[in-house]
């Protein structure tokens, strides 16, 4: 395709731990190795309520500051964030949106992001596509970002979700070992636990599923 005519792609998400993070490298890479134009946005959690308990990792005291945002996940607030400037001035073609879950929900972030001005202005009659990220229960997450990116006019085309390993407790004690000391361990508080986060074949199936929204990119454009 003429370079005045390749497909656009914005990405916006929340990444702490960097794993969200990383499914979008694999995502956008695969969508440049396409010939299509991205735009990454990360959200930055700016709210003065909460975003000192995300500006340290590995967290100093991962229960404390992890169970402190039991009630405001669970009350679907909203808090104060920044996006790079002008990623959602212009029309895209696609928005995928990363989001991470927080208690088997939408993190704050990516709330306050969807609720926002800039979300109804880049996702009013454009497509979008999900990637969910989760220890166990993604199933409400996804399901929420799908409800409210609808809500703000988007249309919905697909999504792929990762779960880590582990059955519900040792997925756990395996995360906060992790956010307390940033490395992977054998056993936490006598348990033996098996490694958090993605795993390199899930990088796959994210590089995958892009390639399959940039099959249906181009077949539009045509």
């Amino acid at each position: 395709m003429d370079q005045d005519k390749k497909p656009s792609v914005l990405f916006v998400y929340y990444s702490f731990t960097r794993q969200t993070h990383r499914v979008v490298e694999a995502m956008a890479g695969a969508l440049r190795d396409r010939n299509v134009e991205v735009t990454v946005a990360q959200i930055e959690f700016t709210d003065r309520r909460y975003a000192h308990r995300f500006d340290k990792f590995p967290m100093p005291d991962p229960y404390l500051d992890v169970f402190k945002m039991i009630p405001a996940t669970l009350r679907r607030a909203t808090g104060s964030i920044r996006i790079p400037d002008g990623t959602t001035e212009r029309e895209y073609d696609l928005v995928c949106i990363g989001s991470p879950t927080w208690w088997m929900s939408m993190s704050v972030p990516v709330r306050s992001f969807l609720e926002s001005d800039a979300a109804a202005r880049v996702l009013a009659g454009k497509p979008f596509a999900i990637a969910v990220l989760c220890r166990r229960y993604w199933r409400h997450n996804f399901n929420s970002v799908k409800r409210l990116a609808t809500k703000r006019g988007g249309l919905f085309k697909g999504g792929i979700h990762f779960v880590y390993q582990g059955g519900q407790v040792r997925s756990m004690l395996s995360l906060l070992s992790y956010f307390g000391s940033g490395e992977y361990r054998s056993r936490y508080l006598g348990v033996k636990i098996k490694p958090t986060n993605l795993r390199e074949f899930q990088l796959e199936d994210a590089r995958a599923f892009a390639n399959e929204l940039a099959s249906q990119l181009f077949v539009t454009a045509s």
